[in-house]
This record gives C-alpha cells, structure tokens and sequence, in this order.
C-alpha cells in the first residue's frame, strides 16, 4: 500500500498580556506583547492501518493537563501509545496551563484562557493533518550542526566514561536529523531534530515568541515558502523544528544569557534559527528531494507507564552490578540556582556545592533515610515534592515513556530534559534491542509530560542545575533504560508492552482570576493613534488600547501592516506572527492601555504607501481598529 501523510498547523498562543512565562521560573517575567506566535504543527502517518500522530508544539513544555484533553478530543484510533505531544522549549511563551501547581507558581494559578488556546489550537493542527493524510514518500536524512550549540555543564559532562565523551569530542551532539514528507516529487512537510536549547531569548524578554526553534519553521515556510498562516488553511508546505536530547546544551555560544554569536538576543534567535534550517534545507536540497534514505517497513508504537518514584532498577541497568530504587521526587539546590548559561536562577543558590543545603541534607536527613540516601545522594534536598504531592499536586510523579518507528526511525519519546550522554545511553539501548542503527535513534525529549532533567548517574554526582534538577535520583536514567528496554523488546518481538498505570487526573486546583476593567484615556476612543514615528527603516505607532485577554485573537492577529494597490485598496502584507513585526502592550494607569506596533521594514519591501493597524476588543465595547496615517517606503 505505501506510506500515507498529512500535515496540519493551529496557532496555540496564550495570553500576551499579564501571564508569567514558563521556563525561566521568574515572577516579573510577564508576558507584554508579541514578537512571533507560538503554533502547534502536526504530522499524521499511516501504513497497512497502522496510524502515528507526531505533534512538535512551540511551547516552553507539555503538561499532563493538555494531554489528555487533546487525547480526549482525537478522531478514534487515535490514543497515548500512538500519538506524541512534544515541545521545543522555548521560555517565552505564556505559562499557566498545567495542573500540577509548581508551573503555575508564577501565573496567580491556572490560566484558562492560555490552557484552551494550547489544547484548541493541538487538536486544531491534529484534525488538519488526519483530514491531510494523501499518499506520499517519505525519507530520513543526517547530517551534523556544531556551530549551534554549546555545552553549558562541561564539568558534569566530564565525568562520563571515556566510552561515553569519545561519542561527543566537542561535548556536544551535532546530529541533525531530517525526515522529509514528499508529494509528487515536491517536499510537502519536514521535521527535523537538533539538540539545542530554545533560549536565545532571555529572561528578560516580555514578548511571546516562539525562539530560535520557531524561527527556523517560520522562515522556511513564511520567507522561502511564502505560506501565509492567516490565510493558508492548507499550506504548501509545513516545517518543525523539535527537540532530542537537549539537557545540556545551549544556544549561548558566549557561555553566558543573550551572549553568543552576538550580544542581541533577537540576533541571536535568528541566527542560531537560520543556522538550524540552513542544515535542515541543505538535507532536502530544496523543493525538488533528492538523496536521503527511503523510508520503508511500516510504522510501530508502544507507551508504558511508569511511577518513577519508585522503580527497582535491575542490576544490569544500574551499571554498578547491583539493584537500586528510585525515589519520590525532591529538587535539589542547585537546581535553584538555574542554568547560569541560559538564565540565573534564585540568590542564595549554586551550582555544585550549597554549604547550607549540604549540611542539613548530610547530618539531618540522609542518616536517617538510609533509601533516600541511596536514591538521592549528594544531591542537598531542598524541596520534597514527593510529600508535597500528597497535599497538594506539585509535579508529574508517573510519566508515558514511548517508542515510536516510521520505518528505520525510532523516536524514544521521554517527558524530560535529557542530558547528551543520557540520550546515547537511552539510544543505545533501543538500538542493540531492535538492530537499528544509533543514528536511527532518537530521544524525542520534552514529549507527553514533564519529570525535569534526566542526567547520567556520573553527571547527577556533580550536582550542576541539571543534576539538582534530576528529581527523582542518580537512579532515574536506569530506571528510564531499563523501561525503554522493556518497550523495545515488545516493538522487536511483536507483542504488547505493559501499559502501566497513567497518573491519576489531578483536579485544576487554584484558578487566575482578573477582572476586565477596560477604558480609553479621557477624550479618546479605543483604536485612537497617540503617536507615530518612522525612523530610518523601523516605523511605529502607539494606540489607545484595551486589554489583550479580552480575545486572543488565536489563528489572527493584534495587528496589520498593510500596503495600498493601486486601486487604493489596502492589503495586509504582515501580522503579528511575522518575524518583523512587534506587538507590546503595557498599562498607562487604571484601567488605560497602550498598544505599541513596530515593523522592522525588510530590504526587500516593495516601495509604495503603507500603514500600521492596531486590532483590539473592548470588554463593553467589542472589537475595533485604529489605523496609522499612510507613510512612503522609498
């Protein structure tokens, strides 16, 4: 029969107004504007009845919360074995979407409102790439990327085996790996997996944006493609930039936030994006594919749920000859110091040693806890969210581990932020089980859920941020190799895998609540132009504005750049999704606004009259829009 594909893309942007953003953890770092949207883009497979559904999400991660909805919402044949959710990382983008309360700490509690745009705009993409599916050819291609990428934790790297560092001779992995979607000899949707944290942006950015992973899709389909996604429904072509195993590495080159190769984080993005999607695009060598591995063989799937507080991991997975158990969840210190490459954490905490925390760990607790100790030392306990969990639902304790194979390809899907090595580990694994090749072998990280780091038993001894963020032990990555194990043995052999026990729901807990208190300032009407400029090639105008929260806006826009035909008609010629286009919004005083666009003029804009347009909605009045005097583009 052959290979049958489809491919569909939903906007998922949440709240761009007064939401904490996920990923850095910091309280001031509410959302105030708009730099690129954020979008789900989705890939249905299927062969011989067998369906896959791989959904890579612009998102900083993948709640519990929305996987099941989305699963709830999915034509049948459709479920948690054979559909993945997964997420590029980004930390700009609106948090409050998960159920389990730590990730809502900086929200004031669950955002409906960004939860609903994220499971509508998944399901959106999901039904767009069922309804899609068309007969296609599909193909793998490798290459390698190592001018993207940097290892941010060299000291707990250096602490693997010789075996394991000789795999990465610069500490990084430059894998790029491109699975291609091709009708009629014309590329049609492209995926592609890089190891690089999405963090080029920093934690002191206030606009929703998607990152350097976004950027990468964006151009490809937006600048070479020419896709317009407010008025594609079905696109020519659609492009993903996901994740592997990114736990330790960082865009950063610096070595330091906003640093590397430039000193602008909005340069950085970019070019660290361009870089991603100039070696995906030399893979596919454009719109007419040629080279890369055929893909034949079918497509497989199998999920399994596992407690990773309390897994016994046998002798042959623990590489010390001996059983071990993980533990219920605790953070450590440093991972309270955050990741210094991509963004400082909170004061009084560090990477590695943390005097206090070790002390107290060391003489108060470990003595007495002889399990805990095993599981968790030396790591200095700093928050027990195993106990917490039973008061209040903190983090993710039973966590999907999933494989899945479109032909040679297999992805390992894991909820979790997967260390270099830790991945060639997992790979490893799956790759001696089912006879794959290692560059076959993928971990698919940040995907169905969320558990925090996975490290090496070597590299969690360090204690760096990614090792005090291995919550559940230097056991965890074990426990994961050995779960993986069990799901490629099943793969290999044709039988089904245990399928575990999934999480109970956890009830939304403590919901954001605001009030929309709305009004023009005095003398004015919503949409009012209260200043213009254009200045060399960036023009700007503010308006009187309300609140972003009254509408979305999902799968439209805030605003418009619009060029006038010669009929003197105008036309939209950008949006507020567009690489070249800001959207801020900030409050004025009381229940005053106002909306500020800004569009960067790119070389290449045809001269001719242009104006800038600000859409908004009024909670008393509905919607309305203010427009900027005409201005010349020479």
């Amino acid at each position: 029969m052959g290979f049958r594909a489809g491919r569909g893309i939903a906007d998922i942007t949440g709240e761009a107004a007064e939401c904490g953003m996920l990923g850095y953890g910091k309280a001031d770092q509410q959302s105030a504007g708009i730099h690129t949207r954020q979008r789900a883009r989705a890939f249905a497979f299927e062969e011989d009845g067998a369906r896959l559904l791989l959904v890579v999400c612009e998102l900083p991660l993948i709640s519990d919360a929305v996987v099941r909805e989305v699963l709830r919402r999915l034509p049948d044949g459709y479920g948690a074995a054979n559909v993945m959710l997964t997420a590029t990382h980004t930390h700009c983008g609106p948090g409050g979407y998960f159920h389990h309360a730590l990730y809502n700490s900086n929200t004031g509690g669950f955002r409906e409102q960004t939860f609903r745009a994220i499971a509508d705009g998944i399901t959106e993409a999901a039904h767009a790439a069922t309804a899609d599916l068309a007969p296609a050819q599909l193909r793998l291609f490798h290459g390698e990327l190592t001018d993207a990428s940097v290892n941010r934790s060299r000291r707990a790297f250096e602490r693997n085996p010789a075996c394991d560092r000789a795999h990465f001779p610069d500490a990084i992995d430059p894998a790029t790996t491109l699975l291609t979607v091709e009708r009629d000899g014309r590329l049609a949707a492209a995926v592609n997996w890089f190891a690089t944290h999405n963090t080029s942006m920093t934690n002191r950015n206030r606009l929703i944006s998607a990152d350097n992973k976004g950027y990468a899709a964006l151009h490809w389909e937006r600048e070479v493609a020419g896709v317009d996604h407010l008025a594609d429904s079905s696109p020519e072509l659609v492009t993903a930039f996901a994740q592997t195993n990114a736990g330790d590495m960082s865009p950063n080159l610096g070595l330091k936030p906003g640093s590397g190769p430039t000193g602008d984080a909005f340069e950085n993005t970019r070019i660290i994006g361009t870089r991603q999607y100039e070696a995906a695009a030399a893979l596919a060598g454009g719109k007419e594919v040629v080279g890369g591995k055929e893909i034949s063989g079918g497509l497989d799937f199998r999920v399994t749920y596992v407690r990773l507080s309390a897994v016994d991991v046998r002798p042959e997975f623990t590489g010390d000859g001996r059983p071990h158990r993980t533990s219920p969840p605790v953070a450590g210190a440093a991972a309270f110091a955050g990741a210094r490459v991509d963004g400082p954490g909170f004061k009084g905490f560090r990477p590695g040693a943390n005097p206090l925390w070790d002390a107290v760990s060391r003489r108060l607790v470990y003595p007495f806890a002889p399990a805990l100790r095993d599981a968790q030392y030396p790591k200095a306990l700093a928050l027990p969210a195993g106990p917490v969990n039973r008061v209040l639902p903190m983090v993710q304790e039973c966590a999907p581990v999933q494989l899945l194979r479109i032909g040679p390809l297999f992805l390992v899907g894991i909820p979790g932020e997967v260390t270099v090595v830790a991945g060639l580990r997992l790979r490893r694994t799956v790759a001696a089980i089912v006879g794959a090749e290692l560059s076959d072998v993928l971990v698919a990280g940040y995907s169905n859920g969320y558990i925090h780091y996975v490290t090496t038993p070597e590299e969690y001894d360090a204690q760096e941020y990614e090792g005090g963020s291995t919550l559940f032990g230097r056991w965890e990555l074990p426990a994961l190799c050995q779960t993986v194990a069990g799901l490629a043995t099943a793969m290999r052999d044709g039988t089904p895998a245990g399928p575990g026990t999934p999480e109970p729901a956890v009830p939304v807990g403590r919901r954001h609540r605001r009030g929309l208190d709305d009004a023009p300032h005095p003398g004015r009407r919503f949409g009012d132009v209260l200043d213009f400029s254009l200045i060399g090639r960036r023009a700007s105008a503010s308006f009187v504005a309300a609140h972003p929260s009254n509408d979305l806006r999902r799968g439209g826009s805030y605003l418009s750049v619009e060029r006038r035909g010669d009929d003197g008609s105008w036309t939209r010629i950008a949006d507020d999704g567009d690489w070249s286009t800001l959207f801020r919004w900030a409050r004025s005083g009381g229940a005053t606004s106002v909306a500020t666009v800004a569009w960067n003029i790119p070389p290449d804009t045809l001269p001719g009259a242009y104006r800038l347009a600000y859409h908004g909605d009024s909670a008393t009045k509905g919607p309305f829009t203010g427009v900027s005097e005409p201005f010349q583009v020479p």
